[in-house]
């Protein structure tokens, strides 16, 4: 990107596309509600659909199934309750189940009351403990209802890839149904929701480059769905009332188009550079310690920790020197808190870890300056007289 600072959170959201702007301009010009029956109405409605369509191709999804929301948060709260219908026959879910390095998002357990939550447990390389998981859903009690299980595809953190598909078995042979994040897997790897074997996959427009204030919960099918979150007009279905954000869905649509292409051969480009900047760091600071570079992982996250450099002292440091990192999530309101990952994991969360995270736009120059930063944040740590 241009200008002095180099920005590598694109985890925390992806710089917005031409294209997704160029969407977004237009449908500012559109008059009208997209629940009118005139012509203006109905421009929007089309508008509308024609973006369910493209959201839907970008996970395999059939194009009725997707229920455009506000965001990742909403999506994961309307879909995250004890209260289901398979069609008109209420379905009663028990319990949820949620790996221990979900996004706060889910992690709160949307709708459900707090002791009907369960954690399962990750293995120090920060995969979900696939044996523990079965034996969770085997002492599951039936008479509550059916068991819920929370995975995400691709860790916010750490960006490490979870085996959804070997989930989605141990899940199905007990009858349970499951809820994958897939925000941060969107566009960096191919996505289908069927061989993924997923039940409901969350998605966010502002991480594929699209604006924010717009996500979806897209289904497998149709008869299988959650209780409404919010209620009105009878919009999406019924899944979520209230007028769509147009405006947002366009540019939302136009992001899934675009990161949809090519997925492949650009995320091999980015893990490049990734791989890059990581061998200058160890390079730099051999005691570095590179979270989940052993598992597969997206090619555009590296979590790294620094001994002796706390995680809050090294974004500063970072920031100082042109680098706009963050510290974990960026989505609890700006605090740099103790990572729940790392403690999951089995590290000592008190000092914590940075992430550097790129996309299409970060440059061979850029990674560079990046590790020139790294070596001077690092060098600085041991200075005499300076504070870690």
């Amino acid at each position: 990107m241009s200008g002095s600072r180099i920005y590598m959170d694109w985890n925390a959201t992806a710089p917005l596309l031409t294209e997704a702007r160029e969407a977004c301009l237009s449908a500012l010009d559109l008059v009208g509600n997209p629940s009118s029956v005139h012509g203006e109405g109905r421009a929007l409605r089309t508008l509308i659909e024609n973006a369910r369509r493209d959201v839907a191709a970008l996970c395999g999804a059939k194009a009725a199934s997707v229920i455009f929301t506000s965001g990742a948060t909403e999506a994961a709260n309307l879909v995250l309750t004890p209260d289901f219908r398979m069609g008109r026959t209420p379905l009663k879910i028990g319990r949820l189940y949620a790996s221990a390095i979900e996004h706060p998002a889910v992690r709160e357990g949307g709708r459900f009351s707090h002791d009907a939550v369960c954690e399962i447990p990750v293995t120090p390389a920060g995969i979900v403990d696939l044996q523990a998981l079965r034996e969770l859903l085997t002492a599951h009690d039936r008479q509550l209802g059916l068991p819920m299980v929370a995975v995400m595809l691709v860790n916010n953190e750490t960006g490490i890839i979870q085996p959804i598909a070997e989930i989605a078995e141990i899940v199905r042979a007990n009858g349970g149904i499951l809820v994958v994040d897939a925000v941060q897997a969107a566009g960096r790897l191919p996505l289908a929701i069927e061989e993924l074997g997923a039940d409901f996959l969350i998605l966010s427009s502002h991480k594929i480059g699209g604006p924010k204030g717009a996500g979806a919960l897209v289904a497998r099918g149709e008869v299988m769905m959650p209780a409404p979150l919010i209620r009105g007009g009878g919009q999406e279905k019924g899944h979520r009332s209230g007028t769509e954000n147009s405006v947002a869905i366009a540019g939302f649509a136009a992001a899934a188009r675009k990161v949809g292409e090519g997925v492949g051969q650009r995320m091999s480009m980015i893990a490049a550079l990734r791989d890059k900047l990581e061998n200058a760091m160890l390079a730099a600071a051999a005691d570095v310690v590179i979270h989940g570079r052993d598992v597969s992982r997206v090619g555009n996250t590296t979590f790294f920790t620094l001994p002796g450099l706390k995680a809050e002292t090294g974004q500063i440091a970072f920031d100082l020197e042109g680098v706009a990192l963050s510290a974990g999530s960026a989505c609890s309101s700006g605090k740099v808190g103790q990572s729940h990952v790392l403690t999951a994991m089995g590290y000592d969360p008190r000092q914590g870890a940075l992430r550097i995270s790129i996309g299409e736009l970060t440059t061979a120059a850029e990674i560079e300056r990046c590790a020139a930063a790294f070596a001077k944040v690092a060098a600085r740590r041991r200075a005499p007289g300076r504070a870690a």
